[in-house]
Order: C-alpha cells, then sequence, then structure tokens
C-alpha cells in the first residue's frame, strides 16, 4: 500500500492535509472520499483501518482534516456543517483534478451527514455509505448541552468534547438549524449504505431507522453489533471496511 501526504486549499485559504491510499497494483478500481467525525480526524483508528480495508480490495481512499481540525489550517470556531460540506467539495475537485473524480462517499457520524447532504451536488459520486450517522446533524448540540445557555447569552462558548476543548460560537448552532436531512435524503438518490451499532451511545440506532425511511432505493442497512460510536475495536472498524468495498462494488463495477 502506497500513502501520499498531500494537501489542498478551502475557500478560505487555509491549507487542508489529507492522505491518497492507493492498493500494492496503483491502479485502482476507483476512488473513495472519507469525512471523518465530528473533532475527530484522519488519524483516528477506525478511519485508518476502513482505509486499509479497501485498499486492499483496490479502491484508492483519501482521507482528511476538516478545516482547524487535526492537521489542516483553520480556526475550528469558525467552522459549521456548511463549511464541512464546503471542504468536501474541495476535496472531491483535488482528486478529480490529481487523480480520479471519487466514485464513493464515506463518513462517520457527522461525516456521515455531511457526506449525505454534499452526495448529490457531486455528479461522480455513485454510492454513498455512512456509519453511525445522525438523521439530524443538529444532533451533535447533545455533545456541547453544557454550554448551549452561554452560547446563546454570549455567542461562543468553550466546551469539552472528548476531553478535549473546543470553541463553539452561535453561528455553528444556527447553521445547523438551516439543514433539512429527510429533503436531502429524498433529492439524492443514489445506492446508500448505512452502517450503525445498536450499542452507540452517542448516536443512537433510531438515528439509522429515519436515514434509512427518507433514503430512497436502493439502500442497505448493516448492524455493527457490540461496537462503539468510535469504533474502538479494530475488528469492527476492519470489518465494515471490507463490507462496503464489497457493497459498493456492485454499483462501482462499470468503473
Amino acid at each position: 500500500m502506497q500513502i501520499n501526504k498531500v494537501t489542498f486549499t478551502n475557500p478560505e485559504g487555509d491549507q487542508l492535509t489529507a492522505r491518497v491510499e492507493m492498493p500494492d497494483n496503483e491502479h485502482p478500481l476507483a476512488y473513495t472520499l472519507f469525512a471523518h467525525c465530528f473533532t475527530c480526524n484522519k488519524n483516528l483508528s477506525a478511519v485508518r483501518n476502513i482505509s486499509r480495508s479497501l485498499t486492499s480490495s483496490g479502491f484508492g481512499v483519501m482521507r482528511f482534516d476538516f478545516t482547524g481540525l487535526g492537521e489542516s489550517e483553520g480556526d475550528f470556531a469558525n467552522t459549521n456543517f456548511s463549511s464541512n460540506i464546503q471542504d468536501i467539495q474541495e476535496a472531491v475537485e483535488f482528486l478529480e483534478q490529481e487523480y480520479q473524480a471519487p466514485s464513493l462517499l464515506i463518513g462517520h457520524s457527522l461525516g456521515g451527514a455531511a457526506v449525505l447532504y454534499a452526495a448529490s451536488d457531486i455528479p461522480s459520486v455513485k454510492a454513498v455509505a455512512t456509519i453511525g450517522a445522525p438523521a439530524d446533524p443538529n444532533h451533535v448540540t447533545q455533545l456541547i448541552s453544557s454550554g448551549l445557555n452561554e452560547i446563546h447569552e454570549k455567542g461562543y462558548a468553550d466546551v469539552s468534547i472528548g476531553g478535549r476543548p473546543f470553541t463553539i460560537k452561535k453561528q455553528f448552532l444556527d447553521d445547523l438549524q438551516a439543514v433539512n436531512m429527510p429533503t436531502v435524503l429524498t433529492k439524492m438518490g443514489k445506492p446508500l449504505l448505512i452502517a450503525h451499532s445498536p450499542q452507540d451511545q452517542i448516536v443512537g440506532i433510531n438515528n439509522a431507522g429515519d436515514i434509512f425511511k427518507a433514503a430512497r432505493h436502493p439502500k442497505s442497512f448493516i448492524s455493527l453489533d457490540g461496537a462503539d460510536h468510535l469504533l474502538s475495536d479494530s475488528k469492527d472498524s476492519a470489518y465494515i471496511g471490507k463490507i462496503i468495498a464489497h457493497w459498493a462494488e456492485r454499483y462501482l463495477s462499470s468503473e
């Protein structure tokens, strides 16, 4: 497997950092773009394991850090769900110019919601897979509930997410309110694989049901029984990576 460190620029001029992983033969069946979870980064063990499973199945994979996270430049406090969508679109453009436009989008947690939203506007995408995704991006406010009153009073608050401090501004909350996921899912019209754990304590399994009901066929559901939200056990992330690869081949076979 060959791993290339690359950078591309967001609309604000910040450099975003990514890794492009290639299969051993360097002739991918197709290219995949991976969007990580809220406040995570491209080097989360689950992201690396899923990418490795995909490359071993012949896919090229680009995993990147959203603005202000991981190795990417920018101020996280100034980002929101809409800017995540823009980052995905810029990543797609980079792949198209330097490698090949992605045929498969994968998103974990809020990254899953972001790829659902972005997919319909990316012509090259033939299939989408989500892992532990919320049916409503506004679900993320549960993670910052301790700072909501302060955000509404002062316009911002410093909150702890996963043991790390982050500044959340009111514009972040306002942006989430504008998203209508049922409409997005109806519009998307692309094959969808929904993976979710019944034991997910961060984004409940009911979210998978809501996404499934709102999406059009073809759509599939895979239960990640026993897994936690971050897929901390490497066996869980390797498993879903292989499942996504085999599922996607059905829709990318004409590549």
